[in-house]
């Protein structure tokens, strides 16, 4: 059994894209809607292609990547295409990660702090019916 999921064909269909020619109207006719859009100086769409199957009984039924494509496409404010990078899953391994992490600074007692856990008990509680239950209970 294989599980699809994404465009399908990623890597062929995008060999039909040419970059300074290929229009917004045009890469949404040959692969759809992106899966995900991002807006800096210009549009940045990304496209994904992943396919899966059930590994052997020797790893216990577990998912066996067979396909992992990436295609990021970079369209300026004219709508053209000026960028693409297509990335495979022999590629994947080849892109270096940054180890640094940053530090939180949510501290309690802080308003952020504050504010987000007053929006969590809202969002649990969004009510109050559980103040009221635990009211009734210490009342008896």
């Amino acid at each position: 059994m294989v599980k699809h999921h994404g465009v399908p064909y990623l890597e062929k269909k995008q060999k039909s894209l040419n970059v300074n020619e290929s229009n917004k109207n045009d890469i949404v006719k040959v692969l759809g809607n992106p899966s995900t859009k991002s807006k800096f100086n210009n549009d940045l769409w990304i496209y994904i292609e992943r396919k899966q199957t059930q590994s052997k009984l020797k790893n216990l039924g577990r998912m066996k990547i067979i396909e992992n494509n990436v295609l990021v496409l970079e369209i300026d404010a004219f709508g053209l295409l000026k960028k693409k990078e297509f990335y495979n899953k022999d590629d994947m391994h080849k892109i270096d990660i940054s180890k640094s992490t940053t530090n939180n600074e949510f501290k309690k007692n802080s308003f952020i702090y504050d504010f987000m856990s007053s929006m969590r008990q809202k969002i649990t509680d969004p009510l109050g019916q559980r103040a009221k239950q635990r009211e009734k209970i210490s009342q008896r």
